[in-house]
């Protein structure tokens, strides 16, 4: 009997060392798995990435003065349009 009784102490002893140390390895598999990801992703963007945008008043006053430059004769309507899609598209 003693023998038996010390089989099943080792089988016991055995049995929670090997779940503990699953436990252990899984909560720093996931810990590195966050980590990585963290470093992984890009950082946040405060602003988007592109050209500066002018603002509606901008547009407007040189939307207003390419009008007048083609009732004035300066500029015809093929130059009008280019001028004022680039404008609009800025």
């Amino acid at each position: 009997m003693p023998l038996l009784r010390g089989i099943a102490r080792t089988a016991v002893v055995a049995g929670t060392a090997t779940a503990v140390s699953n436990r252990v390895s899984r909560r720093q598999g996931n810990r590195w798995a966050h980590q990585q990801e963290q470093q992984a992703a890009p950082p946040p963007q405060a602003a988007p990435q592109g050209p500066p945008r002018t603002d509606i008043n901008t547009k407007l006053a040189q939307l207003r003065e390419l009008g007048q430059l083609r009732d004035s004769g300066v500029v015809d309507d093929a130059e009008f349009e280019l001028q004022k899609s680039q404008i609009l598209n800025s």
